[in-house]
């Protein structure tokens, strides 16, 4: 479900936290350790909070917690000159 995720927020750039929930058919909590992992790993970032209207009630915080792609799910290409610690696999 991670790279699902991850391919989702890729292709939307910018999504928020109700709408991942929607996607992806499961509450918000469930959602935070995945997107936390992403986070750690440099891909996504979290955006701040907006603040909201004097006395809104009508924004749920799901709705204004967004989460922006700033990864890349490409993997690197090997090359024939790259440094000896790398040990490429592809044939």
């Amino acid at each position: 479900m991670l790279k699902d995720i991850q391919t989702y927020i890729a292709q939307k750039h910018t999504v928020s936290m109700a709408d991942l929930a929607l996607h992806f058919h499961t509450d918000s909590y469930a959602l935070q350790p995945m997107l936390q992992k992403l986070r750690r790993k440099g891909r996504i970032q979290e955006l701040p909070m907006p603040i909201k209207c004097c006395g809104c009630t009508a924004c749920s915080q799901d709705s204004l917690k967004l989460y922006e792609w700033i990864g890349n799910t490409d993997r690197p290409q090997c090359k024939a000159d790259s440094v000896a610690l790398h040990t490429c696999t592809k044939t």
